[in-house]
């Protein structure tokens, strides 16, 4: 696990993820041939379900899918005031480079956990009453979270 100070690096990396996601589903239909498209039915992606890797006393407050490839959890514990988060791959399989990261804007901070795995990364920790946090998971390159949610109420008390 590790803490990394940095700005803006968790919303960059699921901005740029979207809009090239945006940016090449056009492009991707139209290289499809007509007769494809029109008998093509569309994949429900099951969910991977949370795997409780956060602990006892953590409930799911958050989630999103990633594509078909797993689902990022974002759990929290009343008693602990700590947030976490959990990547969890749909089918567990051969290692692949997976990431788990939660971070808050003021101050600054970042704790993720990235390697290569063949089930979950994460668990990482945080503790941030009353602040919004940033969250995300990553699955060989796939990317899925989301930026500032989650608020704790803003007139909580920090330790």
């Amino acid at each position: 696990m590790t803490i990394i100070r940095r700005a803006s690096a968790i919303g960059a990396a699921v901005t740029a993820t979207a809009c090239a996601a945006i940016a090449l589903a056009p492009a991707a239909a139209a290289a499809e041939p007509a007769a494809q498209r029109a008998t093509a039915a569309p994949k429900a992606a099951a969910a991977a379900k949370y795997n409780g890797a956060c602990g006892g006393g953590y409930s799911v407050v958050n989630s999103a899918q990633i594509g078909t490839k797993g689902t990022v959890f974002l759990t929290y514990s009343s008693a602990t005031g700590k947030n976490c988060v959990v990547t969890v791959r749909t089918t567990p399989g051969k290692a692949v480079h997976m990431t788990a990261s939660l971070g808050f804007a003021s101050p600054t901070t970042t704790v993720s956990d990235t390697g290569y795995y063949t089930t979950y990364a994460g668990p990482v920790y945080l503790d941030a009453r009353g602040l919004c946090v940033t969250w995300r998971g990553e699955i060989s390159g796939e990317v899925a979270g989301k930026n500032g949610t989650n608020c704790g109420s803003l007139a909580a008390n920090r330790r």
